[in-house]
């Protein structure tokens, strides 16, 4: 994997602006992982293909993530920063000692066994199609349970109890820590405490998106100046790219 280009940028908002949050992800993934193909990249769990976006996100903007959220009992914006070492630690990071895995893996549960696989983009997109979470929640361990069996015998997994395919889903974000990524916060103005979750593909794409509209503002103004190529525009370094703006404009 390699960081993304200012060419990059634009070719991932040109491709992706009409897709969905799951392609958009395998699309940002795409440019800067040559050495996989997609089906590759989709077949990666949720908490793998995360880990490779936030690595992005962190050598193109920084490591400080910066939002917003709406307080849910008064209504009072909250904004928000946190550094992607807050999430579990620098280690999640590193995909050497990463504990997520699409290997096919056993969970021991009240007397059963259960060969189950994490989440990848492909479930996702499945998912999407059902009519609300408790639903696109079942579906999700339905296509990643391969096998129930209770003392060698076979059992199907839509005959499991609720109970244990609440623990079913809890072991699978538990293998996989990236999947949920939570952030806790009190709202100044009332003092409600909450838990967010933290979307990495959105948060992502909308930062792309906007780099995009101002890479082509850039090229706008110095083709206009120097009757440069785009693809020599882009090449140059952002620092270079900006000195030149700022004698444009004097």
């Amino acid at each position: 994997m390699r960081p993304l280009t200012a060419t990059d940028v634009l070719r991932i908002w040109e491709l992706a602006e009409r897709q969905g949050q799951v392609d958009r992800a395998l699309t940002i993934l795409a440019a800067a992982c040559s050495e996989l193909t997609r089906e590759q990249l989709a077949d990666l769990s949720i908490g793998q293909r995360d880990r490779r976006l936030f690595m992005l996100r962190k050598w193109l903007f920084g490591p400080k993530l910066d939002s917003f959220v709406d307080c849910s009992e008064c209504g009072e914006r909250l904004e928000f920063s946190f550094d992607m070492a807050a999430i579990q630690g620098d280690g999640v990071f590193n995909s050497d000692t990463a504990k997520s895995k699409a290997e096919p893996d056993i969970l021991s549960c009240d007397g059963l066994e259960l060969c189950f696989r994490l989440p990848n983009s492909r479930d996702l997109i499945a998912a999407t199609a059902c009519a609300g979470p408790r639903q696109a929640r079942q579906l999700l361990v339905e296509r990643c349970l391969l096998n129930v069996s209770r003392q060698d015998n076979a059992i199907a997994v839509n005959e499991l109890p609720e109970a244990v395919l609440e623990k079913v889903a809890f072991h699978l974000a538990q293998c996989d820590p990236l999947q949920e990524v939570l952030v806790d916060l009190v709202c100044p103005a009332c003092q409600h405490q909450w838990r967010v979750l933290f979307d990495i593909v959105t948060f992502f794409w909308a930062e792309i998106e906007a780099q995009a509209k101002r890479l082509l503002r850039e090229v706008h103004v110095l083709a206009r100046a120097y009757g440069w190529r785009e693809a020599d525009i882009l090449s140059i370094s952002a620092r270079r790219r900006q000195s030149y703006l700022d004698m444009v404009g004097t």
